[in-house]
């Protein structure tokens, strides 16, 4: 993967823009090598991998063909090799800010760091859009945020050691209870869990698990909803959580981790002039074209007769999208349908050797 090393006032030309490097964006990276079309890939986030890594990074996935098992983040390093012939180039930490059709057809397009692009093709894989945490408001909670408040765990180590609680109900909230109340290199000296309700939108085995650790005294479950925090001297010491029976409780901490969810926004999208239906956008299904020729949408973005927000499908959709825009980026040429397993151009593309058989 390369980093971004255009400085912010570059004007990149390319045949095509990525926006979105989950799975389904990376994997348009390849379908697009396969047909000789260079991309360069953006996302809002800082590391590849969209949901996968955002959401469930050590989670298995069942339903990639061909792979029994594998985690979000072994599906995105496995994705990245792949991808490594074509020479993709990643500009992270960026969101795309402005789409303008050119008067030769083409495309300007400018991201949030300046970075600047004129495409022949814009491939929209941005999943369900960019995710901003869903916050816990109370009244200065908020200036403790990325110091004792944290909405994702990006480096488990630093929670090691320290009294934790976690608000949230979810599945999330559950597996990371879990993972420090249990022995590891990241234990925390203590656990305490608040959910504003008994019930839980976790996966039953979690929560079974999360009562048992209870039941031996190894963390606590407090049902009740965040009300108020104690500070002093600048730090976080404590929140104040009230339960149904009205009765609040302080409850001491060094780190307060939420667990609300993501909520995804469609963000600059909405703006481009494409057609959109409850936050998707529409697609025909034979290039997964949008609206706008040369703008394309694959993934969990699009939305047509029959939609499956699966990956599996994605991948397809990243497919037939290449093929769709080959004819834009190469107007006078042939697009004939060859097969990795017997293509020595494609081998070629590839950078690997045409076998031969006996």
């Amino acid at each position: 993967m390369q980093a971004q090393p255009h400085a912010a006032t570059a004007l990149i030309e390319t045949d095509a823009v990525i926006v979105g490097a989950g799975p389904v964006g990376l994997f348009q990276v390849f379908e697009l090598g396969l047909l000789e079309i260079k991309a360069h890939i953006i996302d809002s986030l800082s590391y590849p991998g969209g949901q996968c890594i955002e959401l469930y990074p050590d989670k298995p996935i069942y339903d990639i063909p061909a792979v029994p098992v594998c985690t979000g983040k072994e599906l995105t390093d496995n994705l990245l090799k792949q991808i490594e012939p074509f020479g993709a180039t990643f500009h992270l930490g960026q969101e795309v800010t402005e789409v303008a059709r050119r008067d030769d057809g083409r495309f300007d397009v400018a991201t949030s760091k300046g970075t600047r692009f004129i495409a022949r093709t814009i491939f929209i894989a941005g999943g369900v859009g960019s995710f901003q945490p869903r916050l816990l408001k109370v009244e200065g909670l908020d200036k403790f945020d990325g110091t004792q408040l944290h909405y994702r765990v990006r480096n488990p180590a630093q929670f090691a050691g320290k009294n934790l609680v976690i608000v949230g109900g979810g599945d999330s909230a559950l597996d990371w209870t879990l993972n420090f109340v249990q022995d590891s290199p990241n234990k925390a000296e203590s656990v305490i869990l608040v959910h504003r309700r008994d019930g839980f939108k976790a996966a039953p085995a979690s929560v079974a698990k999360m009562r048992d650790l209870c039941e031996a005294y190894e963390m606590q479950f407090i049902v009740g909803q965040v009300t108020g925090i104690d500070e002093r001297d600048g730090r976080l010491m404590a929140i104040k959580v009230t339960g149904g029976d009205g009765v609040t409780r302080v409850v001491p901490l060094d780190m307060l981790l939420v667990f609300f969810g993501l909520s995804p926004k469609l963000g600059p999208i909405a703006d481009w002039g494409l057609n959109i239906e409850r936050k998707q956008i529409t697609v025909d299904t034979e290039r997964f074209s949008t609206n706008v020729e040369g703008i394309f949408a694959v993934g969990d973005i699009n939305t047509y007769p029959g939609k499956k927000k699966l990956i599996l499908s994605g991948f397809h959709e990243a497919a037939l999208a290449a093929f769709g825009a080959a004819p834009i980026i190469f107007p006078d040429k042939r697009i004939h349908l060859q097969y990795t397993t017997t293509s020595p151009k494609l081998h070629k593309v590839l950078g690997v050797e045409t076998p031969v058989f006996d």
